[in-house]
């Protein structure tokens, strides 16, 4: 997460997970939004997983909603800070795009049926 100042509050790891070589895949579709974005990045980015489905929605914002004098007359949307990927790409309004295009309306209990046997291939 990047601040409106531009500072940068990223996490890392000292050590590498259980698993590295198990293939990943995630099913995304056009309302995977926010942090699910950033964690599909994350994967995407250090080559970790294959992205399926289709682009995501785009939120790499922050915002919260600010109530204008006597409260009955709207707010103002405030920004408070923007999502970054591991390699820096602004995802906003672009969202991530998909390694491998595949059927997202399936049934969420049986993904598997939407994807492609070619989604579980090795990432290099």
């Amino acid at each position: 997460v990047a601040d409106k100042k531009g500072v940068v509050d990223a996490q890392s790891t000292l050590v590498d997970g259980i698993d590295l070589e198990t293939p990943m895949v995630l099913l995304v579709d056009k309302n995977t939004a926010s942090a699910a974005e950033v964690m599909t990045a994350c994967l995407k980015e250090n080559k970790r997983a294959t992205v399926a489905g289709e682009q995501t929605f785009g939120k790499g914002i922050v915002q919260t909603i600010r109530q204008l004098e006597g409260g009955e007359n709207g707010g103002i949307a405030v920004t408070l800070a923007r999502y970054e990927t591991p390699l820096h790409n602004d995802i906003n309004k672009s969202g991530i795009p998909v390694d491998v295009q595949a059927d997202v309306t399936c049934g969420k209990d049986d993904a598997l049926t939407c994807l492609p046997k070619d989604a579980f291939r090795k990432i290099s």
